[in-house]
């Protein structure tokens, strides 16, 4: 059905349009009196109330435009402009508790008002509530990230509050140090490691990173921790007393022109510019395969004996086409390698470092290690990880792949059938990259 306009609205409405009219001229006297004939007739019009509020509130008139706010909330509690006016004419009034009810029932209209949200932080700022201000800023800091446009008065604004919210942190986690250092002495290893990742998280000074198996086998529920307990490698010590051994043999193939070793990354032609493209073909990281994807190279082997022998004492899982790979991997100078995941989670990655100049490092989410010739270390390639050398020397680690310890030797042995069963099927395994 058609509305149509009583001669009552009428009027109203030409009162409103001419009010505005004076508002934009600078005819503030005539546009309050004009807002106040809408209200005589009118009383609970949203609007007028609201304007005649902002009007009393820049002239000082705080306790007015808090009635007049009021007014308007009552008549339109949904509008969050209204809620904001009222806390601003309550913090005008030194009303806290008042200001604080206003905020709130902004933000039960929509919790991502962001005046709101500010103003509720610096209430509690102001209050001393620093908990709850720190909660509400960082809410803050998030939302302004999203917003188009951001006047200078802001920006300052936002900064104070970064470094208001990086005091908190850095007072919490004082206190935490402070408290729990009698208990987490008595900690080592693993466990340890796992309680200071979730203080650290706790205080959004990392990140917790889960596993991420780019086209390959997710093994579900398998711990995702980012470097694997020592204790769980017992051949770790017979590897590692091999290091100088081991070593010899891989810089003899240097010597002898770099016998074996070939760019890592060699990407199919017309692939699309990736974060692998400027390693692609580029000998600034390159590997020699003594074992790839479960086959031999049997003359890389005969010129490296000491390090086959090794290798075939631990024992390395065979899976067709998937396992063992073993390497020497070499990254040259002032190169690095992008953030990146593996395939599966069913394997752990074992590093054995052999030439490690200063400036070498690698960052397994949210971990980050030096290299220790002759220290092995296993690590979960299917979360995130980066390696750099920014050195002027090589860096030359041999690296290999094994079970994931968490594995037991059922669930290896139902693994390797059903690798074998779908490549029988015609499916074939991917490549990967497992640095």
């Amino acid at each position: 059905m058609e509305h149509v306009t009583s001669p009552g609205e009428g009027k109203i409405e030409r009162l409103l349009q001419s009010a505005a009219s004076a508002q934009q001229q600078g005819r503030q006297a005539e546009a309050v009196r004009l807002f106040e004939e809408i209200v005589a007739q009118l009383p609970d019009h949203a609007i007028a109330l609201n304007a005649l509020g902002v009007h009393a509130l820049a002239t000082g008139a705080a306790a007015r435009a808090f009635d007049l706010f009021g007014r308007a909330t009552r008549a339109d509690p949904h509008a969050t402009t209204l809620w904001v006016n009222l806390a601003n004419a309550a913090r005008a009034l030194r009303d806290d508790e008042a200001e604080r009810t206003a905020l709130l029932a902004a933000l039960a209209v929509d919790q991502t008002e962001f005046v709101a949200l500010l103003r509720l932080a610096q209430l509690h700022q102001r209050r001393g509530e620093h908990a709850d201000a720190a909660a509400r800023w960082e809410t803050v800091l998030g939302l302004a990230v999203h917003l188009p446009q951001r006047p200078a008065d802001l920006e300052a604004l936002l900064a104070e509050a970064r470094d208001y919210v990086e005091r908190q942190r850095q007072g919490l986690a004082a206190t935490l140090e402070d408290g729990l250092a009698a208990n987490r002495a008595r900690l080592a290893g693993t466990p340890r490691r796992r309680f200071d990742a979730c203080v650290d998280h706790m205080l959004g000074r990392r990140r917790i990173f889960a596993n991420i198996c780019e086209g390959g086998v997710h093994y579900p529920f398998l711990p995702a921790d980012e470097f694997f307990d020592r204790d769980l490698f017992p051949w770790f010590a017979g590897l590692e007393a091999k290091t100088d051994a081991i070593r010899a043999e891989a810089q003899a193939l240097l010597d002898d022109g770099g016998r074996g070793f070939a760019p890592y990354v060699t990407q199919p032609a017309g692939m699309p510019p990736n974060k692998w493209t400027a390693l692609d073909g580029s000998h600034d990281w390159s590997a020699c395969y003594l074992w790839k994807y479960g086959v031999r190279d049997d003359a890389l082997c005969a010129a490296c004996p000491e390090t086959a022998a090794e290798i075939e004492v631990l024992a390395p899982p065979h899976v067709p086409h998937r396992m063992p790979t073993v390497f020497f991997s070499l990254l040259r100078p002032r190169s690095r390698l992008p953030a990146h995941t593996g395939v599966t989670n069913t394997r752990a990655i074992i590093h054995l470092p052999l030439v490690v100049p200063p400036g070498c490092g690698f960052r397994v989410g949210g971990e980050t290690r030096e290299w220790r010739v002759g220290e092995a270390f296993a690590f979960d390639d299917t979360i995130e990880h980066e390696a750099w050398n920014d050195s002027d020397e090589p860096r030359l680690v041999l690296i290999l792949d094994h079970w994931n310890p968490h594995l037991s030797e059922d669930e290896q042995r139902m693994l390797v059938q059903l690798f074998e069963t779908a490549d029988a099927s015609g499916h074939r395994p991917d490549t990967s990259v497992v640095a």
